[in-house]
């Protein structure tokens, strides 16, 4: 047991075992406590002189220990932290004598502001917490012999685990790698047409002119294989690939006719092989993009509503995250992905470019040329605002982006005809009571309400006794006030009476004045 008296203050240690009260002694001059600490760092004994644990309590499971950890990180108190602190440091006027170090600054004001506890932090706690974790084993004996580096690789490893899974169906990691994949497979299949067409042209040179679709010609030319063997029979199979009946019969004609050199059964075999695998990879790259269609409308179904979902894939795959995004301001997701033009500009003292991944959305394409500036601003705007709803928000919903839709098309409409668009304020408001109505926040509402009522009738009933007294003092408040009132309403007339009488015997003074200048007027006459 430690006498408080002769404290100085306390100190709150947070390790992977559990939490730790320390008291320091008191020193002469606290100013060269941090000198006595750091030369007496190493020195067990010269420590103890300063600093006596006086509470310790353990974690009891790795999720308690993960909890405690995770509310610490976000700067919130837990219960086990509540009850431990005030359990073990002293109340009333004796905690403000003794305050409670503490290494984290914001932590430190989140004590003091819900415990009403006094806390410090500064370069003399931290240098003691310091100190504290080099000798805690000395202090709680049961963590010596590795167990303390157990439990701290323990907590380590599942509190990367908790962040790294955390939300794991709202992950935008993957919206980043598809929009990556995506974009590669393009140019990859953009390659690889141009080399069937070359490939094969050299056998069926005639193909090119009537299928000019990349992915259909790969099709035609795995459905035809070798020209010679090209009948009739073969017309519905192109016809089903084509769409065109008139189009598989001029292939056909084009076959019977063509100049193309023949090839062995081995070149042919190749040719078909690598189209093959063209039309196979075509066909992943559509079910890709289908699969990015559905993660985008769970992670940022507002964006999606608004530009795209390909737009807002790369404007997320850009910046880094969502969050990273909705932490953009609006000029910033304006230039995002001309950087290079920015730099450029701002170099040579030129232009600075208008836009950047948005230029690909429809908007700006349909603006005329001296508006595409003003609308690349104002879908930025919009774009900043759809990203933070969707990075903040609880359940994924498109009503916002499709309001914010809408008014990206009232401005377009603005900047031709000149009618005047909705306020952006009235436009949420609107969205965010059709979503309390949808979601039946109302009847919350009136149940809280009725809680309430219920809660002041108990009340009522515990406490009649102070309700009749009030209630007295009430009947003669308000009797006093009538008394008042009737003595007030009886003052009033004679003040009535009072006041005509100067206006009287004024009207006369006017008339005596009024006499005179006359009689003055006339004996000058």
């Amino acid at each position: 047991s430690i006498d408080m008296s002769s404290t100085s203050f306390n100190v709150l240690f947070e390790s992977s075992a559990g939490y730790a009260l320390f008291s320091i002694l008191e020193s002469e001059e606290i100013g060269s406590l941090v000198n006595e600490v750091q030369a007496g760092m190493t020195d067990l004994s010269r420590f103890q002189r300063i600093v006596k644990m006086t509470a310790f309590t353990p974690f009891l499971t790795a999720e308690n220990a993960l909890e405690n950890i995770n509310a610490i990180s976000e700067h919130e108190i837990s219960d086990e932290l509540r009850s431990f602190l005030e359990s073990n440091l002293p109340k009333g006027k004796k905690a403000t004598k003794h305050p409670l170090g503490v290494i984290e600054p914001v932590l430190a004001q989140a004590i003091q502001e819900n415990l009403d506890i006094a806390c410090r932090s500064d370069e003399t706690v931290r240098e003691l917490i310091r100190g504290i974790r080099m000798h805690f084993t000395k202090f709680v004996k049961p963590l010596a012999g590795g167990n303390l580096e157990q439990s701290q690789l323990g907590l380590g490893h599942s509190y990367s685990r908790s962040k790294v899974k955390f939300n794991p169906g709202r992950a935008d990691n993957m919206i980043i790698q598809s929009i990556a994949l995506l974009d590669q497979l393009d140019k990859d299949l953009n390659t690889f047409a141009m080399r069937v067409r070359e490939w094969y042209g050299w056998h069926f040179p005639e193909l090119k002119s009537i299928v000019s679709d990349n992915y259909l010609y790969a099709r035609c030319a795995a459905f035809i294989q070798d020209k010679s063997t090209l009948t009739d029979d073969k017309i519905p199979g192109l016809e089903a690939i084509l769409g065109e009946e008139a189009d598989a019969k001029a292939i056909v004609k084009a076959a019977k006719a063509s100049m193309g050199m023949d090839t062995s059964e081995q070149d042919m075999a190749n040719i078909l092989v690598f189209t093959e695998r063209m039309v196979a990879l075509a066909q992943y790259r559509k079910e890709l993009y289908a699969y990015l269609e559905e993660k985008m409308s769970t992670v940022a179904p507002n964006l999606s509503a608004l530009i795209g979902e390909t737009v807002a894939a790369r404007l997320i795959q850009k910046a880094g995250s969502l969050t990273s995004l909705a932490k953009c301001p609006a000029s910033t997701v304006q230039i995002l992905g001309a950087e290079k033009a920015l730099f450029r500009a701002l170099k040579t003292k030129g232009n600075t470019p208008k836009y950047g991944i948005i230029y690909h959305s429809s908007f700006i394409g349909r603006a005329s040329a001296k508006n595409k500036g003003r609308i690349s601003r104002y879908l930025a705007n919009k774009c900043s605002i759809a990203s933070r709803v969707d990075s903040f928000i609880d359940e994924p919903t498109s009503a916002y982006g499709n309001q914010l839709r809408e008014q990206v098309e009232e401005r377009l409409n603005f900047y031709d005809t000149g009618a005047a668009p909705r306020k952006n304020v009235d436009v949420m408001t609107a969205v965010s009571q059709k979503l309390r109505e949808l979601s039946g926040d109302a009847g919350t509402d009136d149940k809280k309400k009725s809680k309430k009522k219920r809660k002041a009738d108990e009340i009522e009933e515990v406490v009649p006794a102070v309700d009749e007294s009030k209630e007295k003092k009430k009947k003669k408040k308000s009797k006093e006030a009538a008394v008042v009132e009737v003595e007030v309403t009886n003052e009033e007339p004679k003040k009535k009476k009072k006041k005509p009488t100067p206006e009287v015997e004024a009207a006369p003074a006017v008339e005596e004045s009024a006499k005179k200048k006359k009689k003055k007027k006339d004996k000058s006459a």
